[in-house]
């Protein structure tokens, strides 16, 4: 029995990509205190001081497949809490996203 290559992509491949995109939003740990980050507006944080900018980069493409926009999205925000934790900052303004998958933040100490 010879099998086509649609029916090898649809019982073997695409079930396999599926499942692996799904683990890469399981994969990113929290730190503790990332519950106090906030999102914030960048018209809400002239009277904070900014920490750092960093550029946050996540698995977008998993084979030949995107990943999903909002899990890509939750996976940046998310590893940008935790830097903002690691840096002694409480609030982080999404940037510019120069490719799918990467994204600048900044980071700001607002709360005393």
């Amino acid at each position: 029995m010879q099998f086509s290559k649609g029916i090898l992509v649809i019982t073997v491949i695409l079930p396999l990509t599926a499942g692996l995109s799904g683990c890469a939003s399981s994969l990113i740990g929290t730190h503790e205190g990332v519950e106090r980050v906030s999102l914030a507006d960048a018209n809400q944080v002239g009277g904070c001081n900014l920490k750092e900018t960093r550029t946050i980069s996540v698995l977008a493409k998993v084979g030949l497949f995107n990943r999903n926009t909002k899990d890509v999205e939750a996976n940046l925000y998310q590893i940008a809490r935790n830097d903002a934790v690691d840096i002694g900052a409480d609030t982080v303004v999404k940037g510019e996203s120069q490719e799918f998958g990467k994204r600048t933040f900044e980071m700001y100490k607002c709360r005393n």
